[in-house]
């Protein structure tokens, strides 16, 4: 129902606008995350959230920005992974800035329902393109021969490692980020090349290994301070330990240990998942590989870690 005001006067538009239960001015929602839009005016949104249990949510400083953000929790338990130590927030609870001063990642610990209020508008260019850009991620996997759940394996066992080793906020945003989209470069590859079953010439493979740069270009092309900030990831997540990796044969400290993290877990998934030209190898076979190449190909210490951490792989991905 709406309602027009009248009287007032031309340079503003005014309006009133009631919405019931579930509806909004737009929506769009990806595995982990629902947003409405409630209200926007005056550079001013009002923006619900659902976000389920175990799903990550950010903010972050951005240069030149310079609004107010608050946030306020209907319902569950909302955890901010602070530098200090993690800060439970629950219904009731709110937080403000104005402006965000460091990186702040939430996880939802239970399903989340809280409203996000700030005074510049980002749902628009924030959630279409970010919701294009996983949609897109997905496709080019199921296309490459894996299910739809690879990105998100991919992100979800990153992540269990990042944490494990106290990488910093900043690098744990970087690495959601970068996990997800590690493979989004494929779609600048040929279908021809990307899909064909047999053996790939020299100059095939060459064009294959330019989807790690189309993906840190696509991401920096976006403009969005988040998903740029993970193209570094992104290009280096095939550079190996001893310099046999690509794009450009990175070696040792040179590689960023949020890209080392996606190697070892991206080998991991691909080596363990069934698909349409190969059966998927056994945990143990894929472990003792792993192990095998400790310190030459994958960095030592995302190795020791990835090992103790094994056993959860099977729990969340079953």
């Amino acid at each position: 129902m709406t309602f027009d005001n009248r009287g007032l006067s031309s340079s503003h538009s005014a309006w009133s606008k009631v919405f019931r239960k579930g509806q909004a001015i737009e929506q769009t929602s990806t595995r982990d995350l629902e947003i409405s839009l409630l209200a926007s005016g005056e550079g001013t949104e009002v923006i619900h959230h659902t976000l389920n249990a175990g799903g990550r949510w950010s903010l972050l400083p951005e240069e030149g920005w310079d609004a107010l953000e608050h946030i306020y929790i209907l319902s569950g338990t909302l955890k901010w992974q602070s530098p200090k130590g993690d800060v439970i927030l629950q219904a009731g609870d709110c937080f403000a800035a104005h402006p965000v001063q460091e990186h702040m990642l939430f996880v939802a610990e239970t399903v989340v329902q809280f409203l996000y209020v700030t005074s510049r508008p980002v749902f628009h260019h924030y959630s279409k393109t970010t919701k294009e850009f996983m949609d897109l991620a997905i496709a080019i996997e199921e296309k490459d021969g894996y299910t739809a759940d690879h990105c998100h394996r991919i992100q979800d066992f990153s992540m269990l490692v990042g944490k494990k080793m106290n990488l910093s906020t900043l690098q744990m945003h970087a690495l959601a980020f970068g996990s997800f989209f590690h493979d989004i470069g494929k779609v600048k590859v040929p279908e021809a090349i990307l899909l064909k079953p047999g053996r790939l010439t020299p100059e095939e493979y060459n064009i294959i290994k330019l989807h790690t740069t189309y993906g840190r270009e696509m991401l920096e092309q976006t403009q969005i301070p988040q998903l740029a900030a993970a193209g570094f990831i992104v290009e280096q997540h095939h550079e190996r330990m001893d310099g046999s990796g690509y794009p450009k044969g990175l070696k040792g400290e040179e590689i960023s240990i949020e890209a080392c993290i996606v190697a070892v877990v991206d080998s991991y998934d691909a080596m363990t998942t069934d698909r349409v030209y190969q059966k998927g190898r056994s945990k143990e076979q894929a472990l003792e590989e792993i192990l095998r190449c400790r310190g030459t190909l994958f960095h030592p210490d995302v190795v020791d870690v990835f090992i103790k951490l094994s056993a959860q792989f099977d729990t969340e991905r079953g």
